[in-house]
């Protein structure tokens, strides 16, 4: 690596660094009762003498939102990663194997039909289990599926059919339910980060974690993946297990984020091609850190602008990060290939 080539990483870093601790800040900051910076930091240092109710408002409401975000976001761009790599095909996102279908048609039974599965009431966090839940079945069959068919293209038709017949079961549902049902689902298919509490964000974050280092561990063999299967095997991995270890990561990745705050489009998609194009390089032990970064910043600036463009009206998150995301990936690919030129 050249003295160019780190000093070009080290300033991409840093301003992904400076703008996550910017997002974090806004995002605390703006909002229907707007708060100060001091005020911000008063209420970590000095949170007796923080007026009351902007103490709540951060403690309770914008930062378990913000830091959901944050992980929410990280967690997509590094499933994204993955399944590219995993698939050779860079237009893939996490959400092609049906991952998130299987958790709306679990939420789709508990929401629109009805099903309690033997609680008397379904609380927020049991609404949790059962996304999570059905996320995790579909990533079975998957898995499965994975240690059976040797063809990518097999596997990833595999994904897409559970994917249709989970879409045909919600499908069913929504057209017999209640309308008021139909509303309350509706909101949470579009996607958001909104009602984040702090036992939620500690589920998320107690996930998260470990599997976004446990992809950094991946680095090396994904790098070898990328030049082929033959030449990964050559180099000493077990493509079967190592192909079962990025389905697992990425699936639960992308299901713990799903299950709390819905379907979150591409993020997953656009963030490692963001991240390859500025820092013009496909090594993973580059890529993968620097998109859990520009990951953060891009649901956290999605986010803030979902609260803040039509407020007091909220826009679907899944709206924003189209809208934001889409204009940047082609500016960045017209750039690169003009560069090529």
């Amino acid at each position: 690596m050249t003295h160019k080539t780190t000093l070009r990483y080290s300033l991409l870093f840093t301003i992904g660094l400076l703008a996550l601790l910017a997002i974090f800040l806004l995002n605390i900051s703006l909002g229907s009762v707007q708060i100060t910076l001091p005020e911000i930091l008063q209420c970590f240092t000095e949170p007796e003498l923080v007026n009351r109710s902007h103490y709540s408002i951060i403690l309770n409401i914008r930062l378990p939102r913000t830091l959901a975000a944050l992980a929410g976001g990280a967690a997509l761009a590094t499933s994204g990663i993955l399944l590219q790599v995993f698939f050779g095909n860079p237009i893939v996102e996490p959400y092609i194997l049906g991952i998130s279908s299987g958790s709306t048609l679990v939420l789709a039974l508990i929401i629109l039909g009805g099903y309690t599965f033997g609680m008397k009431t379904m609380t927020s966090m049991g609404l949790f289990v059962g996304a999570f839940l059905g996320a995790m079945l579909v990533m079975v069959i998957v898995i499965f599926a994975s240690q059976k068919v040797k063809s990518i293209t097999t596997l990833l038709i595999i994904g897409m059919m559970v994917g249709y017949v989970c879409s045909a079961g919600t499908s069913v549902l929504t057209v017999i339910a209640d309308r008021e049902k139909i509303a309350a689902f509706s909101i949470w298919t579009m996607g958001s980060f909104a009602g984040f509490t702090w036992s939620h964000v500690k589920i998320l974050y107690l996930v998260t974690i470990p599997f976004l280092f446990l992809a950094f561990l991946m680095s090396k063999p994904l790098n070898a993946m990328l030049l082929g299967e033959k030449y990964a095997q050559s180099m000493g991995i077990s493509i079967r297990p190592f192909r079962f270890l990025m389905v697992l990561v990425s699936s639960v990745l992308t299901a713990v984020v799903t299950a709390f705050a819905g379907s979150i489009s591409f993020v997953g998609l656009a963030v490692p091609h963001i991240v390859r194009c500025l820092f013009k390089t496909s090594d993973n032990r580059i890529v993968i850190p620097a998109s859990c970064i520009y990951g953060a910043v891009m649901a956290g600036l999605c986010d803030m602008g979902a609260r803040l463009l039509m407020s007091p009206t909220e826009l679907p998150l899944g709206a924003m990060t189209s809208l934001i995301g889409a204009p940047i990936v082609v500016y960045l690919l017209v750039k690169q290939k003009r560069g090529e030129m």
